[in-house]
């Protein structure tokens, strides 16, 4: 039988889990004894402080590629927006708001399998502005971007983390994704790494995969050394394959919190897209290894307002790290 609190000291004392200790944690019978020893490590490491993160959607749709939960893929019939390059001026102002109510970072966020040069041209400037008007830290999601794009971005704006989801498990990828591969993700991760730019990676969960994928993410994302984890709760969206995906047991989901705090103890386990379908009990995922969180609205789907979280989040007894 798995010790959880045997395990818990392990960790504070500098131990990196292996998948399987991760797997007999997410079975572990106990799941409140599993969720207070994650709290526990959070805390050791992070604080208890919320790391906020707002991103805006800078180009949205006719996506070439056909990541099965996704509404921007051009793949599928979906209703969603299209459009090149974001206005300037509202990304601009959507970047101006989230800091002025105290969010510390804030991302533009590209659909397509990579950025092109042309419209990197067109965001560089956006980004330029946001940094004259604004304190944020930098972000940016641009698919599978190569070393020349980020360089710019990173001496040319200031650009200090780099966000791209593997998804899922290694070996579950290719069951949601086809036209490109999570080794191609990886070479991206270890690109911007390389370049001394913090990496924001995660997933989704509840596309299909077992609790076995969860853990074979956490355990890849700790090898990777990833600084931020955002966990999505998929939300399924009409015309995608995955649209009559059923939501996952409350039980999974702090389960799946839990064992990432315990697999990655020092990163930023993030709330994300997806959240807000668990604010009936969005108290106990703050009390089971959650210390960060993307705020706002998200690509394509609403998410939880900044003024709420912030109220909630300083409720739970977290400060703002802004």
């Amino acid at each position: 039988m798995i010790q959880i609190e045997e395990l818990k000291e392990k960790v504070l004392a500098g131990y990196q889990l292996s998948y399987e200790e991760g797997v007999e944690l997410y079975h572990a019978k106990d799941k409140e004894a599993l969720y207070r020893a994650a709290d526990e490590i959070r805390e050791h490491f992070c604080g208890n402080t919320i790391d906020l993160c707002s991103i805006t959607n800078a180009k949205s749709g006719r996506c070439p590629q056909d990541c099965k939960w996704c509404s921007q893929s051009r793949h599928y019939a979906t209703q969603v927006e299209e459009y090149e390059v974001v206005d300037r001026k509202e990304a601009v102002d959507q970047a101006l708001v989230s800091a002025s109510k105290g969010v510390k970072r804030h991302s533009l966020v590209t659909s397509g399998r990579r950025v092109y040069n042309k419209t990197l041209d067109q965001l560089i400037p956006i980004y330029k502005e946001i940094k004259e008007k604004t304190n944020l830290s930098l972000c940016a999601s641009m698919g599978l971007i190569d070393e020349g794009q980020l360089r710019r971005l990173q001496e040319e704006v200031g650009i200090e983390h780099y966000h791209c989801n593997l998804e899922t498990a290694p070996s579950y990828f290719p069951e949601v994704v086809s036209t490109h591969s999570i080794e191609e993700k990886i070479i991206t991760i270890k690109t911007a790494q390389k370049l001394g730019i913090k990496v924001c990676s995660g997933g989704i969960i509840g596309m299909g995969e077992t609790a076995e994928h969860r853990v074979e993410l956490a355990a890849t994302l700790a090898k990777l050394g990833v600084h931020s984890i955002p966990i999505n709760i998929l939300t399924p969206v009409e015309g995608t394959p995955l649209e009559g995906s059923e939501m996952l047991p409350e039980e999974d989901i702090l389960a799946t919190f839990a064992v990432f705090r315990f697999m990655n103890p020092k990163a930023n386990i993030r709330f994300a897209g997806g959240r807000i379908q668990i604010k009936s009990y969005q108290h106990k995922a703050l009390r089971a290894g959650v210390s960060a969180a993307l705020t706002g609205d998200y690509l394509t789907t609403t998410g939880s307002k900044i003024e709420d979280d912030l109220r909630d989040f300083q409720e739970a007894g977290f400060t703002i790290d802004n």
